[in-house]
C-alpha cells in the first residue's frame, strides 16, 4: 500500500502520467497494484452491480420514454457504489465498486439502444395494425446487440485503452473514475482532500442544473434569437448563436481540452453559419420559409451523419493493422501456437481463442433469431445477418472513438444511418412494408444496442485501466448485466406500452424512436432519401482525414447541436487558461489536476440531479416562471459567467509540496 500512496498525486488521486502521453520508456502503474490479485468479484460486488443493473435499466426507460430524458446511469452508480462501501466500512473496496460501476452500466447502453428505435413499432402499430411486437423480439434485439457489442469491442480494449494512453480525454470515464478514487486519494498540507473537493463540486454543479432544469429561473440556452436584432438576423440570414449554460457541460469542455473542442465547434459552425445560411437564404423559398433549427434537423445534421459513416470506414482501414493482429493472434491461439507468457493480471483479457468461440455463436444466435422471430425467409434473413454484422462491426471503432473524445456516442445517427442502408436494401430484395418496417426496427435495435454497447464498455475499461481491476473479470460479468438489463428494459417498454401507450393523448413522448418511425415509413411505404447529403458529408470526411483534421470529431460537431457545442469550447479554453495561468510548471500541472477534479464533480452532480430533474418532472411538478424572455437570458449570463468564475478560482486554489 506504501507504493500505492506515493503513486497518487495532489490533483486527481490518480499516478501523474494518468492523463498524458508517456515517454519512450516510461510505463503507466495503476492504483491497483497489478502484480497481485485483487479483491473485485465477490458476492457483494456482483450482487449489488446486478441490483443497480435492474433498478437503474427501469429507471432509465421509464424516464427516458416519459419525459423524453436519458440519463447516463455510470456515474451515479459509482457515486452509490462509493456510498455504500464506506457506509458499510468495506475494506479494499476500489476493485468491487469498479465491478458494481460495470455491471450496473449496462443500464444505460442497453436502455439507449432500445427506447431510440423498438418504440417505433408501437408508434406504427397504430398506422399499420398488422404489425405485431411480441416481447422476445425486443429482449432479444436487445441481447444479442450487447452481447456483440461486448465481443466486438475486446479485440481494440488494447489499443483505445493502452495504445492511446493521453491521446484521448475520456471525459466521462475520468469524471466516473474521480468519484472511484476520491475517497483514497491523500491531500496536499492545507488542502482540502479530494473526496471534498469533488463532492461540494457535484452538489454545487448538481444544484445549478436542477433549478434551472426544474424551476428556470434563468435561461438554460442563451441563444441570439432571444434579442429582436437576433431574431431579425435570423430571419434575414438565418445566422444564429447559442450557448447551453449548464454546470456539466461545461465540465465536459474542461475535461476534453481545447484542441478537441474547437474541432468540434468548427463542425458545428460550417453547419450553423455556413451550410444553413446558404440554404435559408439562397435556397427554394421552401428553405426560406423554414427556422434554423428546421433546416439543421431535417437536412443540415443529414450531413454530419453522412460524415460520421465515413468517418467509421476511414476508423477501419486506420485500424486495419489492430484488426489483422487480433485476428492473427485468435488464429495463433486457435492452432496452438500463443506465447506461453501469461499477461499480467492488469492487461488479461478474455482469450481470443474464446473471443472467437463466443463471436461464431453470438452470430449464429443472431441469424435465427432474424430467420425463425422476425424475417421467416432464409435468404433475406441471410441478407439482413450479414447487414448486421458488417455494420456494427464496422461502427465499433466510431462508437469507441466518439466517447474517447467527447464522452458523447452519436448512436442515433449511426442508427439512422443503418436503417436507411437496410431498408434500401431490404426494398430491393423485395422485404418492405409492414414486413419490412418490423424488420427493420429490429435490426436498428440490434445495431444501435451493440454501438451503445461498445461506447459505453469502452469507458469501463478505461476506468479499470487507470485503476488497475482486471480486464477479464469485467469483460465476463458484463454479460451478466447486458442479459438483466435487457430483461428488464424489456418488460418495462411492453407494461408501459400497455398502461400508457405511444401514440395519442398523454402518451409517452420517446422522441427518438419517433424520429425513426419518420424516417422508417416513407422508406418502407415509397419516399424519397437523401442520399445527396450523405454523400457531401462522406465526401467532406474524407477531405478532413486528408488536410489531417480529426474527421469524427468534424462531423459530431455537425450533428450535435450548436448550444452543446459551445459550452465545449467555452470548457475547453477555461482549461487552457488554467494550465497557463502560472509559469511554475508543478503549479500549473496541479492547477489543471484541481480543475480536472472540479469538472468531474460538476459532470457528476449534474447527471446525478438529472435524474431528480427528470422525477420532478414525471411526478407533474410545473413551474411558471415569471421572468421575461429578455431577463432570463441576461440571468442566464450572470449564472453562467459565475460557474465559469468558480471552476477557475477553485483550481486556482491548488498547492504543492514545497
Amino acid at each position: 500500500m506504501k507504493e500505492q500512496d506515493e503513486n497518487l498525486t495532489t490533483g486527481t488521486g490518480l499516478p501523474e502520467n494518468a492523463f498524458r502521453e508517456l515517454g519512450a520508456d516510461e510505463e503507466y502503474v495503476p492504483v491497483l497494484d497489478p502484480a497481485h490479485d485483487q479483491k473485485e468479484v465477490t458476492p457483494y460486488s456482483v450482487i449489488t452491480g446486478l441490483v443497480m443493473a435492474i433498478v437503474f435499466s427501469a429507471a432509465a426507460a421509464y424516464l427516458g420514454l416519459k419525459v423524453g430524458q436519458v440519463f447516463e446511469a455510470a456515474i451515479p452508480i459509482a457515486i452509490i457504489a462509493v456510498g455504500l462501501s464506506n457506509a458499510l466500512k468495506k475494506k479494499n473496496a476500489l476493485g468491487q465498486n469498479v465491478i458494481i460501476q460495470s455491471i450496473g452500466a449496462c443500464s444505460g447502453v442497453i436502455v439507449a439502444g432500445a427506447i431510440f428505435t423498438l418504440p417505433a413499432l408501437f408508434i406504427l402499430q397504430a398506422s399499420y395494425p398488422d404489425i405485431t411486437v411480441q416481447f422476445y423480439q425486443i429482449f432479444l434485439s436487445s441481447l444479442l446487440g450487447g452481447i456483440l457489442g461486448i465481443l466486438f469491442f475486446i479485440p481494440f480494449r488494447k489499443y483505445f485503452v493502452k495504445d492511446m494512453h493521453g491521446k484521448y480525454p475520456f471525459p466521462e470515464a475520468t469524471a466516473t473514475t474521480q468519484v472511484l478514487i476520491s475517497s483514497q486519494a491523500k491531500p496536499v498540507e492545507g488542502e482540502e482532500s479530494q473526496a471534498k473537493t469533488l463532492i461540494l463540486a457535484s452538489l454545487i454543479g448538481g444544484i445549478y442544473d436542477y433549478i434551472v432544469a426544474t424551476f428556470g429561473w434563468w435561461a438554460e440556452t442563451v441563444t441570439s434569437t432571444a434579442s429582436s436584432w437576433g431574431t431579425a438576423v435570423a430571419e434575414k440570414t438565418k445566422l444564429v448563436l447559442s450557448c447551453n449554460t449548464g454546470a456539466a457541460l461545461l465540465g465536459l469542455g474542461y475535461i476534453v481540452g481545447l484542441k478537441y473542442a474547437f474541432v468540434i465547434f468548427a463542425g458545428s459552425i460550417f453547419v450553423w453559419w455556413i451550410v444553413i445560411p446558404l440554404l435559408g437564404t439562397y435556397g427554394s423559398p421552401e428553405f426560406q420559409a423554414m427556422a434554423p433549427d428546421a433546416i439543421f434537423s431535417n437536412y443540415a445534421r443529414m450531413i454530419g451523419i453522412g460524415g460520421i459513416a465515413m468517418a467509421g470506414v476511414i476508423g477501419i482501414v486506420k485500424s486495419w493493422g489492430i484488426i489483422q493482429q487480433a485476428v492473427g493472434l485468435a488464429g495463433r491461439e486457435l492452432r496452438g501456437k500463443a506465447d506461453a507468457v501469461k499477461p499480467v493480471r492488469w492487461q488479461e483479457d478474455i482469450s481470443m481463442k474464446h473471443i472467437v468461440f463466443f463471436v461464431a455463436l453470438a452470430l449464429v444466435a443472431v441469424f435465427l433469431f432474424f430467420w425463425f422471430g422476425v424475417i421467416h425467409t432464409l435468404w433475406q434473413a441471410a441478407i439482413a445477418f450479414l447487414v448486421v454484422v458488417v455494420i456494427a462491426f464496422l461502427f465499433t471503432t466510431v462508437a469507441a472513438n466518439a466517447i474517447a473524445i467527447v464522452g458523447s456516442n452519436p448512436v442515433s445517427g449511426m442508427t439512422l444511418m443503418t436503417l436507411i442502408i437496410a431498408s434500401a436494401i431490404f426494398v430491393g430484395i423485395g422485404l418492405k412494408g409492414t414486413s419490412g418496417i418490423v424488420a427493420s426496427m429490429v435490426i436498428g435495435g440490434v445495431v444501435c444496442t451493440a454501438l451503445s454497447m461498445a461506447g459505453g464498455f469502452v469507458t469501463d475499461l478505461k476506468i479499470g485501466y487507470w485503476l488497475g481491476s482486471t480486464p477479464k473479470k469485467q469483460e465476463s460479468w458484463k454479460f451478466l448485466g447486458t442479459l438483466v438489463s435487457a430483461a428488464t428494459v424489456g418488460g418495462v417498454i411492453m407494461v408501459l406500452n400497455q398502461v400508457y401507450g405511444f401514440t395519442g393523448e398523454n402518451a409517452l413522448v420517446a422522441p427518438q424512436a419517433n424520429a425513426m418511425a419518420k424516417v422508417i415509413e416513407p422508406l418502407m411505404m415509397g419516399g424519397d432519401t437523401p442520399w445527396i447529403l450523405y454523400m457531401v458529408g462522406a465526401i467532406l470526411a474524407l477531405i478532413l482525414n486528408w488536410l489531417g483534421v480529426p474527421a469524427l470529431a468534424f462531423c459530431l460537431g455537425m450533428f450535435i447541436p450548436l448550444s452543446l457545442n459551445t459550452p465545449m469550447l467555452v470548457g475547453g479554453a477555461v482549461a487552457y487558461f488554467v494550465q497557463n495561468s502560472t509559469k511554475d510548471k508543478k503549479l500549473a500541472s496541479a492547477r489543471f489536476d484541481r480543475g480536472t477534479l472540479i469538472s468531474s464533480g460538476l459532470i457528476a452532480g449534474g447527471a446525478l440531479f438529472g435524474v431528480f430533474a427528470a422525477v420532478t418532472r414525471f411526478c407533474g411538478f410545473e413551474y411558471v416562471n415569471p421572468l421575461s424572455m429578455e431577463t432570463s437570458q441576461i440571468l442566464g449570463c450572470v449564472a453562467y459567467a459565475l460557474i465559469i468564475w468558480y471552476v477557475m478560482w477553485d483550481a486556482r486554489r491548488a498547492k504543492i509540496n514545497s
